[in-house]
């Protein structure tokens, strides 16, 4: 998961046990072996819905079964699905919303174009958030005009469905023109290209930006060594003759 989860694990000094990447039974497993050693409390379930480097997204409904079946909460992280995924751009986990034990965080910087991020859930939590937050209560208030730039961006998430319908095509343009290049298709804007060695991905990064792509090269420690890669990520500023190139870039 993103270190911002790791983060929040420290600041609440909670016990924390990691699953295998999306495997709900792993997760079903490792909070019974908890409840099993004298664990009590209430297991959180901390995920993102569409994870940043390898750009696969989260069962959500099963693990949403999961947590249901031990009383647990959901923490879904929904950066990279906010404003591009959910049947109004409301991310992936949009049918779990108004559920007591769904707490989703939508971060701004991302489809909405701003700053800043905005967490959804049960009323309680939220006041608590309010009052017992450090991070939010010792940060300085987002300014009007940028709340008011976050409200419109929501409202053309909202109000203009052809953006997302435009962008999924692009998606699938993709995969097509890209995948015998040896990107993986995701399904999802967010597409890898693994490479391995560092320096040869660094290398590969900078020859593709020299034609002119925005493409960045990623290596560890953000993620795993002997995966560096290239991390595609599509937009509304490009075209499918953008991919194009990209892909005679890419050869």
């Amino acid at each position: 998961d993103h270190g911002v989860m790791d983060d929040g694990l420290r600041l609440a000094r909670a016990p924390a046990v990691a699953a295998g990447h999306n495997e709900p039974q792993a997760v079903d497993d490792v909070i019974r072996a908890w409840r099993a050693g004298g664990g009590t409390g209430t297991p959180w379930i901390a995920l993102e819905t569409l994870y940043s480097m390898d750009g696969d997204c989260a069962p959500v409904a099963e693990l949403a079964a999961v947590a249901a079946r031990h009383d647990a909460m959901l923490l879904v992280d929904e950066a990279h699905a906010t404003g591009v995924w959910g049947t109004h751009g409301r991310g992936l986990a949009e049918q779990l919303e108004g559920a007591e034990n769904v707490v989703a965080l939508h971060t701004c910087g991302k489809a909405l174009g701003c700053q800043g991020a905005l967490v959804t859930g049960p009323r309680v939590l939220i006041d608590f958030l309010i009052n017992r937050a450090r991070p939010f209560i010792f940060s300085t208030a987002p300014s009007p005009l940028l709340a008011s730039a976050v409200r419109t961006a929501l409202r053309i998430v909202a109000d203009e469905p052809e953006r997302r319908a435009r962008l999924h095509a692009l998606i699938a343009h993709a995969e097509t023109v890209l995948a015998p290049h040896g990107v993986t298709p995701t399904g999802t804007q967010i597409l890898p290209l693994i490479i391995g060695d560092d320096a040869a991905t660094m290398a590969r990064a900078a020859a593709v930006q020299a034609r002119g792509f925005d493409v960045r090269g990623i290596r560890p420690p953000t993620v795993a060594p002997g995966t560096a890669r290239l991390r595609i990520t599509l937009t509304l500023n490009v075209t499918a003759q953008d991919i194009d190139k990209l892909a005679e870039a890419l050869a």
